[in-house]
């Protein structure tokens, strides 16, 4: 009994660290699609009445978040994990993870990363857009999308820390988690 439980605290522990690895071999091999949530904020939700045009109304990054975004750029930079261009969500806090991160990659706001609470209609029209998009991708360089956990969510069903990388797997007409990465 006791070996089956320091069996599975050891297991439990390595986790991480071993889903980690794997998605940087993923990246390495290039070509793929990456969510990364947006690096750590003072709080998860927006105020009732934010306007994307202004930073001052939304969620922002923390001192910490931007510390945390600059980490992710050099490991990205450090484990060979090329990064060849960058999609963000019009909210400042995916803008500027995705500025501070990959500050030499070519970064475009792209709108169907823009799901906003309570236009579910919009957000379903968008996921649409977005998952054609995905399938579609066929660069030899890896993409990164810098999003809100809410779009991690509804495209491949799996929630996200601040600042976690989720490589999406494409088969057929669906998107699945194939990597992590912790930051």
């Amino acid at each position: 009994m006791a070996r089956l439980l320091v069996l599975f605290l050891l297991v439990t522990m390595c986790s991480p660290a071993l889903a980690t690895e794997a998605g940087w071999a993923l990246l390495r091999t290039g070509g793929q699609v990456v969510f990364l949530r947006h690096a750590d904020t003072p709080s998860a939700v927006d105020p009732a009445h934010f306007d994307l045009a202004e930073c001052s109304t939304q969620q922002n990054l923390s001192e910490r978040g931007g510390i945390q975004a600059r980490r992710i750029g050099a490991l990205f930079a450090a484990r060979a994990a090329p990064v060849d261009k960058g999609l963000t969500s019009a909210f400042c806090r995916c803008r500027d993870t995705a500025r501070l991160a990959f500050e030499h990659t070519p970064i475009e706001h792209y709108e169907p990363l823009d799901f906003l609470p309570g236009d579910e209609a919009g957000n379903e029209a968008k996921a649409r857009q977005l998952l054609d998009f995905i399938l579609s991708y066929s660069e030899s360089g890896n993409l990164v999308m810098v999003v809100n956990e809410d779009v991690i969510t509804r495209m491949v069903n799996a929630r996200a820390r601040e600042g976690e990388a989720v490589i999406v797997g494409r088969e057929g007409s669906s998107l699945r988690v194939a990597g992590r990465i912790a930051f």
